[in-house]
């Protein structure tokens, strides 16, 4: 884990391939019509967007613009975006994060 420190570019193109190959062997198990139709879902179809464009924003960031900085920022992005989508996939995961969350940070006592 502490390649993240000394080579965050790495790490990031490595962590990215790594999501999008657990996407590609999910659609092996279940079929990529299927995996498909489930992440446009309408429950999911923004969970998926901001996921996708997670890979996207990481895999520029750390093989185009080559900044330590942005790819630090978009891995820590795709992260959040990976638990985001994956909590879509269990009944009432998001709602509860949700609220525990608000609790969390509520100013009021």
């Amino acid at each position: 884990s502490m390649i993240v420190f000394f080579n965050p570019v790495k790490f990031g193109v490595t962590f990215t391939l790594g999501n999008a190959m657990a996407l590609g062997s999910t659609a092996f198990l279940i079929g990529p019509k299927r995996q498909f139709d489930m992440m446009l879902d309408p429950v999911r179809i923004y969970a998926t967007a901001i996921y996708i464009a997670s890979i996207i924003i990481s895999l520029f960031c750390a093989l185009l613009v080559h900044s330590k900085l942005l790819t630090l920022l978009a891995i820590v992005l795709e992260f959040g975006a990976l638990i985001w989508y994956s909590l879509s996939y269990i009944p009432f995961a998001r709602s509860v994060v949700s609220k525990v969350m608000a609790s969390c940070f509520d100013t009021e006592f």
